[in-house]
Parts: structure tokens; sequence; C-alpha cells
């Protein structure tokens, strides 16, 4: 689920407790509503969210002012830096951290949007990404929901990890009604998505496998 365009912190706050989290340092729902039901904006709870997780991954991320830094495998260092222009403020901040893939979750917003970038550390690839990460349980792949009342690509994307990298797999369109919507996995092979309609806004399940037919399959190396 992709988060923007909020403006109200409870609204805010309340939409970040319902979204999917990735598998490393994970937050729970309660403890993040509570370190941003004051936030200002998205940016400051990403920076809220990300004073907590550097309590434990400090020994290779390091915040100083408006710059983050990571350090690489097995030597090297990227620097995102926060900074205001045209279009808005730009900003970084740790989400998460997946150890066996040696890769941080950042959360960014440009303006008033919001995304996700995956960035590795052993090489430095940066993979930016329309909503969240939701890792399968064998970490052989990753499905982001891009799924919202508005401004949206609605569209759910399968991601393969690679030994090169993160590829695109497949992607599907769920129906035009889905106005909100979150992925759990199953099993590796089956992914659960939990979404709400426009026309009741009522709670649903759809349960979907990676074989199914509706899946648009991509042309991939």
């Amino acid at each position: 689920m992709r988060m923007k365009r909020e403006h109200r912190v409870l609204a805010f706050a309340a939409l970040l407790a319902s979204a999917p989290l990735a598998h490393g340092a994970p937050i729970s729902r309660a403890e993040l509503t509570s370190l941003c039901i004051e936030a200002d904006d998205a940016a400051h709870c990403g920076r809220l969210v990300e004073a907590r997780q550097l309590r434990a991954l400090s020994r290779f991320l390091e915040r100083d002012g408006n710059e983050l830094r990571i350090q690489l495998v097995p030597f090297g260092l990227t620097t995102f830096r926060d900074s205001d222009g045209v279009r808005g403020t730009r900003s970084y901040a740790v989400w998460d951290y997946l150890p066996d893939l040696e890769t941080v979750v950042l959360f960014t917003t440009q303006g008033d949007r919001t995304g996700f970038m995956l960035v590795q550390r052993r090489g430095g690839a940066e993979f930016g990404l329309p909503a969240e990460p939701v890792l399968s349980p064998d970490r052989r792949r990753f499905v982001t929901v891009d799924v919202c009342a508005r401004d949206c690509d609605q569209e759910v994307t399968l991601w393969r990890i690679g030994a090169d990298g993160v590829v695109k797999e497949a992607t599907w369109r769920p129906p035009a009604d889905w106005s909100d919507a979150s992925a759990t996995w199953r099993t590796a092979g089956t992914i659960v998505f939990d979404y709400s309609t426009a026309n009741d806004g009522g709670s649903h399940t759809l349960e979907r496998r990676l074989a199914d037919p509706s899946w648009q399959r991509l042309r991939t190396k």
C-alpha cells in the first residue's frame, strides 16, 4: 500500500499501523502507531521509525543530521541526503533490515509522495519500489501492493530476488473498486490479500497462488 496525501496525523498513523511490515527487525503495529501518533508528517514519522531501528543497526548505519550513511560489504559507503527542492522535501529513513539478504529497506518521501527503496549492502545496488516489500517465506521473492483510493498504480507486483539483484517478475491488476489492500504470504507459493472496496468499505480476503494464470508474466533475463 502506498502512503501519501495524508494530512491528519491520526489518519496517517492508523494507515501506517495497517500496513504490512517487512521481516528484518519488525516494529509491532502498536509501537508504530505509538511512534507516529504525534508525527508532523510522513517524513517525521519515518525519522521516528528510523531512530528505533538504529538502536540495533548502528554497526553499519549512521545518521548525521540530514545524511544517512550505509556501510557496504565488503567495503565502501553510500550516503543519502535529505534535501529541499522545487518538488518539496526529499527524505530517506531506515524502515527495516533484511539480514539474510544484506538489504536495507528505506522509507522515502518526495513532497507529499511516499515510497520505499531497497539498498543492497553487497555492491550498493538500489531499487525504488512503489510500496512496501513483503518478503516470501523462502526469501526468494517479495510482493508490493500499490492500491489505494487515488494516486496509486492499482497494481500488485511480484519481484524475484537473484544474484544480480531484484527483477520484476509478474504483475496483477485487482478489481478497480479496491480502495485499500495489503498482502501476507500463506506459503512461498500463495499470497493472501486483505482489501476493502470503494463500494462498501468492508474488509475482504482473497487468496492467489503464484501459478494462477491471471498474473501477467514479464520477460526477464
